[in-house]
Order: structure tokens, then sequence, then C-alpha cells
């Protein structure tokens, strides 16, 4: 028997972008072990099919994460309904690629509004009734990018190098108060975004061998991630056993930054 098997019992969970590749995951993972879902993404029909696949166990909250005031009001409403927030795993993400001197603002504000205001208008919405009860934990979904440079991904590096800059400072804010705020931040993982970026065998090869004239590091463990890989993390980081951590950031990433 797994000693974690009903950890979550009756916690009460919002797992953002849960429709579909790391959210999908985390959401399965959690209503296995106990928890009361609220699902959040603007995908309703992927969101609903993953509901029906959980018996019961899931609500479905369709919410653009960087309008602030629509943001507020859903976790309130999710608050009220639940009776509490306990924990908030943020996974909502996107992905646009493109060189430093031609990616467009579209893209770039694109990624900013997503992956850096998103992060800032749910956890601060959701940290303020974490307050409230004196307790809770959250887990942002950020990248191994934030941190090392990649060509062609200068907006989505940036995008998540300011989310985990804004996360750490929070968690410093919050950890007086019994709220512990952490980061789980993956590498290449086989996800549709993932998949959109690098569809072909070659692409693939070229994640997991490194590519020099691009200053690619390959995956030392020589495997791309599954999207189950990175839910245990969180999981792991909202529960009880990470009670004493915060304002940390795990990499997940089968040592592609050489634990930069």
């Amino acid at each position: 028997m797994n000693p974690h098997e009903r950890e979550f019992e009756g916690r009460r969970v919002v797992v953002t972008g849960a429709a579909r590749g790391i959210g999908a995951a985390t959401a399965r993972l959690l209503a296995l072990r106990g928890a009361r879902l609220a699902l959040v993404d603007r995908d309703r029909a992927g969101m609903e099919a993953l509901a029906d696949s959980l018996a019961g166990k899931a609500r479905v909250v369709v919410m653009d994460l960087g309008d602030a005031h629509a943001v507020e009001r859903g976790m309130d409403a999710i608050a009220a309904q639940l009776g509490g927030i306990d924990h908030l795993a943020h996974v909502a993400g996107i992905l646009r690629t493109g060189n430093a001197l031609d990616i467009g603002v579209e893209d770039w504000d694109a990624c900013m509004h997503l992956n850096a205001r998103a992060v800032f208008t749910t956890t601060q919405a959701v940290a303020r009734h974490m307050v409230k009860a004196g307790q809770g934990s959250i887990v942002v979904v950020g990248s191994n990018a934030a941190t090392t440079p990649r060509t062609g991904m200068a907006a989505y590096a940036a995008s998540k190098a300011a989310a985990h800059a804004y996360l750490r400072c929070l968690a410093l804010e919050l950890a007086p108060l019994g709220i512990r705020c952490n980061l789980v931040s993956p590498g290449s993982t086989d996800t549709p975004m993932q998949q959109a970026f690098a569809n072909t065998a070659e692409d693939r090869r070229a994640i997991l061998e490194g590519v020099p004239g691009r200053y690619r590091l390959g995956i030392p463990l020589g495997r791309i991630a599954q999207p189950e890989d990175i839910a245990e993390s969180i999981c792991f980081l909202l529960s009880d056993r990470a009670r004493h951590v915060t304002l940390h950031d795990l990499r997940v990433d089968g040592g592609a930054t050489l634990d930069a």
C-alpha cells in the first residue's frame, strides 16, 4: 500500500491549467489521494472530460487567470463552495518561441500575461484565503528556462523568471503566517505544449543529446519527462511531508541544467 495514498483526504485543492498535460496529471494524482478539487482553465471541454473521470471529486471553473478581478471573484466563489482552500497547484502556462530580435510584442505579452501576471493574480487571490485560515501551501510550476538561457525562448524564459522572483518574495512574506510557497521547474516534458515545440524524432533526439551550436545541454537521464513525473513533485511539495520546505525551486529536468 502506498503510505501517501490518502494524504490529501478532505483537503480542498485548486489546480490551474487542469485541462491537460501536467495540470491534468496533478489533478488525477490529488484526486486519487483524497483531495476535493476545483479545476481551473479556459478549456471547459477538457476539464469536464477530466472531471467525469474523477468520480465527482472535482468541480469545473472556467476562468481567465490574467484578469485580476475575475480571478478574485472566482477564487472567492471556490472558497465559499469548498469551505476554504488548503492548497494551490498553479500549472497554467504558455510557450511562445522565437529569436529575441524577431519575436513580436504580441508573443512577449502573451507569455507575460499567462506565465507571470496570472501567477501574481492567482496566488494573491488564493493566499488571502489561506492567511485567514493561518495555513496552506502553494506550488507554482515554473521552468528550468527561468535560470538557464535558451536560444529562441527569450520571452518564455523572461516570463518564467519573473514568476520565480515574485513567488519567492511571496513565500518570504507568507512564511511567518504558516503558508508555504514553492516552485517546481520542469525541463522537457511530454505534454501537448512540448509536442508542438518539438514534434519530430530529430527534435526529440536533439533534446536528449543536446545541441552545441545552440548552447543547449542534453538530458543526462536520457528521457523526456512524463506529466506524472512532475505531478509527483508537485504533490510532495503541497503535502505535509514538505512541511519544513518553503522558498524552494525543485528542478525536475533529468539533470538537464546540471543543477545550475
